[in-house]
């Protein structure tokens, strides 16, 4: 479903040149939770926002569904992001003036949508996150925890392809942590999402199907889970372990 091949990326600074993405070969499968993880510097922001069509790439190709994404003009690259990318970033990103429900429906609005599926679509929504109890309320008025679930409803509306989450966990205590991943994994079991996520927290990361170890630009490790969460985040822990203890 999304597929990034042979993907480089520099930065220029004067007449240097800095490489920051050096032939990244990575897959996210239909209805996969995949997490990304490495120190900084390993290239995991520059990754995300080069698959969020954010920033140009040098080199390789990043196809999302059938469609290739460089090349693409500055309009069909709004559309992209718009109506087959879901965005979920660490601080929330929720308009102030706007209740949950509301928040929810800003990207319909956005695409001039609004019609009785997608109020139908945010009431299975705001039911699925266990939010429905606060959908009249602003975001002011609810926790952290509740706060991320409603900005993972939201980037749900539009049904997207690949739902990208950007430290989604980072300000968030470890109870809010659990039911903010509790609902990545509803929004795959339940609604088929495929989701991205770049996290530095192993306990998140532990729950995903399968996690991606950058290191220096270039992909360390792929490991895919297939033992319980807790043995999982030990395995996870092993590799990062000796991939902080190795030089290049």
């Amino acid at each position: 479903m999304l597929y990034v091949k042979n993907l480089h990326k520099s930065y220029q600074s004067g007449n240097k040149s800095y490489p920051v993405l050096k032939g990244i070969d990575l897959s996210v499968a239909d209805q996969e939770f995949t997490a990304v993880m490495g120190p900084s510097g390993s290239g995991k922001s520059t990754l995300l926002n080069c698959i969020s069509c954010y920033i140009p790439f040098d080199e390789g190709t990043i196809t999302l569904g059938s469609q290739q994404l460089k090349g693409l003009s500055e309009d069909a690259l709004a559309k992209v992001r718009n109506e087959k990318l879901g965005f979920v970033f660490q601080d929330f990103m929720l308009l102030d003036g706007l209740t949950i429900r509301e928040n929810i429906l800003v990207p319909r609005i956005i695409r001039g949508k609004v019609d009785k599926d997608t109020e139908k679509l945010t009431g299975q929504l705001l039911a699925l996150f266990g939010i429905e109890h606060i959908s009249d309320k602003y975001p002011a008025d609810v926790s952290g925890g509740e706060r991320q679930r409603t900005a993972v409803a939201r980037s749900l509306i539009n049904q997207p392809l690949l739902l990208l989450a950007d430290e989604p966990t980072g300000n968030l205590d470890s109870k809010s942590s659990r039911t903010v991943i509790e609902a990545f994994e509803d929004a795959r079991d339940q609604l088929g999402a495929s989701i991205f996520m770049v996290t530095h927290d192993s306990f998140a990361a532990s729950f995903c199907d399968r996690v991606i170890l950058l290191k220096d630009g270039r992909v360390y490790d792929n490991l895919k889970k297939e033992e319980s969460q807790s043995a999982f985040q030990d395995r996870l822990l092993a590799s990062i372990k000796k991939m902080s203890s190795e030089t290049v």
